[in-house]
């Protein structure tokens, strides 16, 4: 039986950042708005460490936010130190960071190596050097590359954070970002559209309509999209859209950051319910002869998925092809995977009323 992970989360806004990009504002998007210290990090661990269920699993500290290898190494060996204790003491097993390409060289990552530090996500964003230059990034793909790779000589996990929908990136610009990265062979990545935040330039550029952000079915189409890519060379997508909080949620909320774009509290549920939904056509459509009445076998893990989102899939189903879904659940059933199986063709359905007519 494989281990619950549980993800310690240490937010470090701005920290190591040289600039602003047009689409960004840490403090806002983390929701944190003061520098982190080791005592931070001690309190934060200690939280989480007392309130989780299952004592037996993964614990990893992951430090979100700014770019932790652009911080004053001193800063950055006071913030791992706090975490590392924990791993010397055998209370949590790992550290991972997030940070910019072109902060990645071979002494940093020596450094990280001494911390056992074992996961480093790069914020890419895009490969397409017009739309980095566009959004001021201040790095190109080429340090994309370089990073990339010496992260993986190095021995640590590579981790790659993309975005969708940034100003000027067409869906084809996505889709080569997505293939460019697969190229450089990450084990995790994570797919964020891009939001307008209060404060950034980009707020001004969409208020001056000089950007126009995805409709929430644009982005949930190119998101599935790239889920297909990714999906294909089994790279795990561990996320999809930003996390929920009190400032990153829907704009109709008086406290929300987010000005405008393709917001959706269970953005992820979306995207992985429109996948469901096109595999069951698929395998319906396959069938030769007229269906009225499926059953759809799977993991209990997965039925919220395969339903939808308020039951979407289900009422879709029956609105476009006047199919009835039976779901069947099955704890031995692969996850991510379902069988469909016809349990009523048309036929049957009418010469049932014909039999309840006589």
């Amino acid at each position: 039986m494989r281990k619950r992970k549980y993800i310690i989360p240490i937010f470090v806004p701005h920290l190591g950042c040289p600039n602003d990009c047009t689409f960004c504002n840490q403090r806002k998007i983390s929701g944190q708005m003061k520098n982190v210290t080791e005592n931070d990090v001690r309190d934060t661990i200690d939280f989480y460490l007392s309130n989780f269920k299952e004592k037996n699993s993964y614990k990893e500290v992951a430090f979100y936010g700014g770019s932790f290898t652009g911080i004053e190494p001193e800063v950055q060996e006071k913030l791992l130190s706090a975490a590392y204790d924990y791993i010397k003491d055998k209370k949590i097993d790992g550290i991972r960071i997030s940070t910019r390409p072109d902060y990645i060289d071979k002494k940093t990552l020596k450094r990280l190596k001494k911390y056992k530090v074992k996961t480093i996500e790069l914020g890419v964003q895009s490969t397409n050097d017009y739309i980095l230059k566009r959004c001021k990034r201040g790095h190109t793909y080429q340090d994309v590359v370089k990073a990339s790779k010496l992260i993986r000589r190095y021995g640590f996990t590579l981790g790659h954070q993309m975005m969708i929908g940034l100003p000027e990136s067409t869906e084809q610009d996505d889709i080569e970002t997505a293939k460019a990265l697969i190229k450089l062979k990450p084990k995790i990545v994570r797919i964020y559209p891009v939001l307008v935040i209060k404060s950034t330039e980009l707020e001004e550029e969409y208020k001056k309509g000089e950007y126009e952000p995805l409709t929430l079915n644009q982005a949930i189409d190119r998101c599935k999209e790239l889920c297909y890519l990714f999906g294909r060379k089994k790279i795990n997508i561990i996320r999809i859209g930003l996390q929920n909080t009190d400032s990153i949620c829907s704009p109709t909320n008086i406290n929300s950051e987010v000005v405008a774009g393709p917001y959706h509290e269970t953005f992820r549920q979306l995207v992985e319910s429109s996948i469901y939904y096109d595999i069951i056509v698929d395998k319906i459509k396959k069938f030769n002869t007229k269906v009225k009445e499926v059953e759809i076998v799977v993991n209990p893990q997965s039925v919220n998925n395969v339903v939808g989102y308020k039951r979407e899939n289900i009422l879709k189903l029956k609105e476009m092809y006047d199919v009835d879904v039976v779901i069947k659940q099955d704890i031995k059933h692969p996850e991510n995977k379902i069988d469909v199986i016809i349990s009523k063709k048309y036929k049957d359905f009418l010469d049932d009323k014909e039999k309840v007519k006589k």
